[in-house]
């Protein structure tokens, strides 16, 4: 990228956020924090009200903006991509919403770049395998979103994994991701009274309160990045014969899947698991054609689901 084009693009992540780090520039543009110094005096001497304050960083004074840019064809290509996603990844009002403010972008994108969104629409197709929200709800990461913003508790009614069971929470939520083909909430459950992750699916009802949040939370990125320390989670390895993977292959993210590595005629899978009973229920399936290099818990645990089963089934 030649020193023009950044400083174009500097220009616009200013007018794109609050507050933009020194350090932050660097690193997505792979300069050095002098280069950084110098593109930012080049801006103020083009007339741009930049406020610089040590150790917090770079904004644009309030009130100040540049009409609208011209996006390349390359950048109007992936509103399309993004627009797709958003389309079956999202809920309805979080689409709706979406699909509003990509109105506004289109507005200022030239014909030819019309044209190319228009044609490109046909091209493009997200298919989704799985049922992400309750179907009787179209606002959920609406309301978990603005539970998060204005640090508000939302009550929920819920059904827990192999559970018929409807029951109530109060939760005060710290953020929404996506894994596995679903959309999960870490909150702090009152009721519990610690950090739980609820499936946006198994949400029956959500309701957003006037009840403020009892403490403060940490970021997401904060809580996932230490997710070992709040879970009890314990490291499965196993081995199976290479045949069998493309029928366990999507099934075993929902088991904590890590890596995987080959090993012969066999692969070496790693996990991390906080459920090691349902683990082995789960390894049942192709107990033959593997096995478990560790925790020797975990065969313990798969001898005893076999002796029960065959006890029920009278089986000697």
């Amino acid at each position: 990228m030649n020193r023009f084009d950044r400083i174009t693009a500097i220009l616009i992540q200013l007018q794109s956020r609050k507050i933009v780090k020194a350090q932050d520039l660097a690193d997505r543009f792979e300069i050095s924090l002098r280069t950084v110094y110098r593109d930012m005096n080049t801006l103020s001497e083009a007339g741009v009200p930049i406020i610089g304050e040590a150790g917090i960083g770079y904004s644009i004074m309030e009130g100040y903006r540049l009409p609208p840019v011209m996006f390349t064809k390359e950048e109007a290509r992936t509103f399309i991509t993004a627009e797709k996603l958003m389309e079956k990844f999202t809920d309805p009002s979080t689409k709706s919403h979406y699909q509003s403010a990509m109105f506004k972008v289109k507005a200022v994108l030239k014909s030819t770049e019309k044209d190319l969104l228009e044609d490109m629409e046909q091209h493009i197709e997200i298919r989704q395998r799985y049922t992400l929200f309750n179907p009787t709800l179209n606002n959920t990461l609406e309301i978990l979103l603005k539970s998060v913003a204005e640090k508000k508790v939302s009550k929920i009614q819920y059904i827990a994994f192999a559970s018929d069971e409807v029951t109530e929470r109060t939760i005060e939520p710290v953020g929404i991701y996506h894994e596995n083909n679903y959309w999960y909430v870490i909150a702090y459950c009152l009721l519990r009274k610690s950090y739980r992750n609820f499936r946006t699916d198994r949400i029956h009802t959500i309701e957003l309160t006037e009840k403020t949040f009892s403490q403060k939370h940490t970021s997401l990125k904060e809580y996932l990045a230490n997710v070992p320390s709040y879970e009890n989670l314990e490291t499965v390895i196993i081995k199976v014969e290479r045949h069998v993977m493309p029928y366990i292959q999507n099934q075993k993210y929902y088991y904590g899947f890590i890596s995987e590595k080959r090993q012969g005629d066999k692969m070496e899978l790693t996990f991390l698991s906080a459920y090691l009973n349902s683990f082995s229920r789960w390894f049942m399936m192709f107990a033959e054609y593997g096995e478990i290099v560790q925790p020797a818990s975990l065969t313990e645990l798969l001898k005893e689901n076999i002796c029960k089963i065959s006890k029920h089934l009278n089986i000697s």
